[in-house]
């Protein structure tokens, strides 16, 4: 078998630990009391925060979606508690500083014709800055038009360093 010695084909894949994105659980959970205590618990003394948290629920079951310092040491404890979860790709973005950071963000989407499908903030502030992550519907074209307006992307590496 081939190991492809000399070929000039990469085999990093997009999603490696430079894409600039962040990843979101979701984890549905039975509504009822001390469901999310335990989610949360399980990255106590782990090393692992919670950097950002929203919460969907109904009369019967929430869906709880947050983003952790550290994805895939998250995602294996997350595995390891037998939870169902879904992993998606968000564009953490840096809040300009300006009256209206959030006006900025949107009609630069909108002036690309980028549907927001979710968003939260960040509680955790990479480089001391405010930040939101969002989940929108065309995320390579997106970041292409954050980073042409001048927005900052808050990257899975940024959310390694510092405390809460």
């Amino acid at each position: 078998m081939s190991t492809g010695e000399g070929s000039s084909t990469s085999f990093e894949t997009i999603h490696g630990r430079n894409y600039p994105t962040i990843r979101q659980f979701t984890v549905f959970l039975e509504n009822r009391v001390g469901q999310l205590l335990e989610v949360v618990r399980r990255f106590e003394g782990t090393g692992i925060r919670i950097v950002a948290l929203s919460i969907n629920d109904s009369a019967e079951c929430a869906f709880v979606r947050f983003l952790l310092s550290h994805a895939e040491r998250g995602r294996e404890i997350l595995e390891r508690a037998g939870l169902a979860i879904i992993e998606s790709d968000l564009i953490g973005v840096e809040l300009p500083k300006s009256s209206q950071p959030l006006l900025q963000i949107c009609t630069a989407l909108l002036q690309a014709e980028i549907n927001i499908i979710q968003a939260y903030p960040l509680l955790f502030r990479p480089n001391g800055e405010p930040a939101v992550a969002i989940m929108v519907d065309n995320t390579e074209h997106a970041l292409e038009t954050l980073a042409h307006k001048g927005f900052r992307m808050i990257t899975e590496g940024d959310l390694l360093d510092g405390t809460v």
